[in-house]
């Protein structure tokens, strides 16, 4: 009875870290949706489907398929004609708009 009532536990707790963890990525990714249109001003120069923007400065979005650290990386150094938005976006900021761009496109 014991080990039964144990096991039950962790299937519990198990699906509440498994929900919480989904609502985390939901609110990661909405953050990264207002700053991509927003603060980031990323929709002005990229194409990017899930934002409606369809800017031709940058690259397509849609078409690159960047994952998280790629954007990461971009956002925070620059590149090409693109500035670094390290100082501008916080780490947390950054880290949103990469997971928002990365699960838009895939």
């Amino acid at each position: 009875m014991k080990k039964k009532l144990i096991k039950n536990n962790y299937y519990i707790l198990a699906i509440i870290v498994l929900f919480f963890q989904t609502v985390k990525a939901d609110e990661l990714y909405n953050q990264g949706k207002q700053i991509f249109l927003g603060d980031g001003n990323c929709a002005t120069c990229h194409t990017l489907q899930n934002a409606n923007s369809y800017g031709n400065i940058g690259p397509n979005l849609d078409e690159i398929k960047p994952d998280i650290m790629r954007v990461i990386l971009a956002v925070t150094n620059g590149i090409g004609v693109m500035p670094a938005y390290e100082g501008q976006l916080s780490t947390e900021e950054i880290k949103a708009v990469a997971t928002y761009v990365a699960e838009s496109t895939k």
